[in-house]
């Protein structure tokens, strides 16, 4: 098969590799710290979490990237990445054992939201890093196949790692902490993965008599930073409407996850374990949706193109999400999960694309951190949205349709824009 030909000769790339491996080792441990988080907000016995409790638990987790993921953007310009991966993880690991010794002391709630938003703080900066420093690694021909295989892998590892949590908490008898100290450890192995990198191959590369700017400084240089970033942005029409493309299916996974977190928490069963087990199996499908989307993007790219790819993603969703979510099922939004999951990271996977071949190199980090704003407000949104639709067992009609409606909307709106991305 030539995707699979294809993936031999990037795994050939010794840089490639060990981009991929701190990648993977990061975003495990994310996984890991994410179902730690998860299960300690929403599935604690001593906690009684409604659709609208889940939704705020997630603002005050996301709604900061809004702020800080410009500064990342105009910093990663500026700062070596490969710095970024070994300083980024060192520090998460430490706040990952804070985070683990709060929850041990039971503290006050806002104290471990604080705690747990200094970790996922700093994850904006390894994340956008590594979505900038992939064209350093691959050649231009390759990124299609490289973007197929590097961030799939890095959600399948996230995966993977919730998959860990899930046992480890099983076999600690519900402890949180023990999970989050897990976490901890899979940060400091990714930060000791990126020495195996040069320090200058990952950019950005800077001129002589360059210095690293001030808090003061830096400040001043997000504000310029971000404008100087929009504008190009709005220069690259086909980059600009794949983004607006993906932050309306962002939308419509982040409702539909309030509405699994909720039907798996009171709905599909009658306490906690039973209920975190069906949230582990929607997870797990949903990465093998992510797994094939890695398979079949680069051959269907190739055919559709990436605009193509996007709108076939937006459109098969709009029709199987009411086909199957409206029996509020396991087994139908298990099925569901998996669509979900194969369109979502299918239409990722081009929109990287077109971005990274788009976007000029000194621009890439401030674009990438546009990127996740415009991923974690509208997943925040949806979540606000699903919280005031949802009633107390999950079951909604209405959000389901609304979902579909998006979808198709979306759809439509790449159908009309004309021919596919280069």
């Amino acid at each position: 098969m030539p995707v699979v030909r294809d993936l031999r000769v990037l795994l050939r790339l010794r840089d490639f590799r060990n981009l991929l491996a701190v990648r993977l080792l990061s975003q495990a441990a994310d996984g890991v710290y994410q179902v730690a988080l998860a299960t300690y907000v929403v599935f604690s016995p001593e906690k009684q979490a409604s659709p609208a409790a889940i939704a705020s638990a997630m603002a005050v987790l996301l709604l900061p990237y809004s702020v800080i993921g410009p500064f990342a953007g105009v910093l990663l310009d500026r700062w070596r990445r490969r710095q970024v991966f070994l300083y980024g993880n060192l520090l998460r690991a430490v706040l990952a054992c804070v985070t683990g010794l709060l929850i041990v002391a039971h503290v006050p709630d806002w104290l471990f939201y604080a705690s747990a938003l200094s970790v996922t703080a700093v994850n904006r900066f390894v994340l956008a890093g590594l979505a900038a420093s992939l064209p350093r690694v691959v050649g231009p021909d390759q990124l299609v196949t490289a973007n197929a295989l590097s961030p799939t892998a890095g959600t399948l590892a996230a995966t993977a790692g919730g998959g860990l949590a899930f046992l480890v908490r099983l076999l600690a008898s519900g402890s949180n902490a023990l999970v989050v100290l897990l976490g901890a450890l899979l940060y400091l192995a990714a930060a000791l993965m990126s020495l195996r990198l040069a320090i200058g191959l990952l950019g950005p590369d800077h001129p002589p008599g360059h210095t690293h700017p001030s808090v003061a400084e830096g400040i001043a240089l997000t504000v310029r930073g971000m404008t100087e970033g929009l504008r190009h942005l709005a220069e690259r029409r086909e980059a600009a409407q794949a983004l607006a493309a993906m932050t309306m299916m962002r939308f419509c996974y982040g409702a539909l996850t309030v509405m699994l977190l909720t039907l798996c928490r009171y709905s599909w069963s009658d306490n906690e374990s039973d209920g975190l087990a069906l949230l582990g199996i929607a997870v797990g499908v949903s990465g093998a949706g992510f797994f094939t989307a890695a398979v079949i993007t680069p051959w269907l790219v190739g055919r559709l193109g990436t605009r193509g790819w996007i709108t076939a993603c937006s459109a098969g969703a709009a029709v199987l999400v009411p086909a199957l979510g409206l029996f509020f099922a396991p087994g139908p939004m298990l099925a569901a999960a998996f669509v979900l999951g194969l369109a979502t990271q299918g239409a990722k996977i081009s929109t990287d694309t077109v971005v990274q071949s788009q976007v000029d190199d000194e621009f890439r980090g401030r674009v990438f951190s546009v990127y996740d704003v415009l991923f974690n407000v509208a997943f925040v949104g949806a979540a606000a949205v699903a919280s005031l639709m949802l009633p107390a067992d999950g079951q909604s009609v209405v959000l389901i349709m609304s979902v579909s409606v998006v979808y198709a909307v979306t759809a439509a709106l790449l159908r009309r824009q004309g021919r596919c991305f280069t």
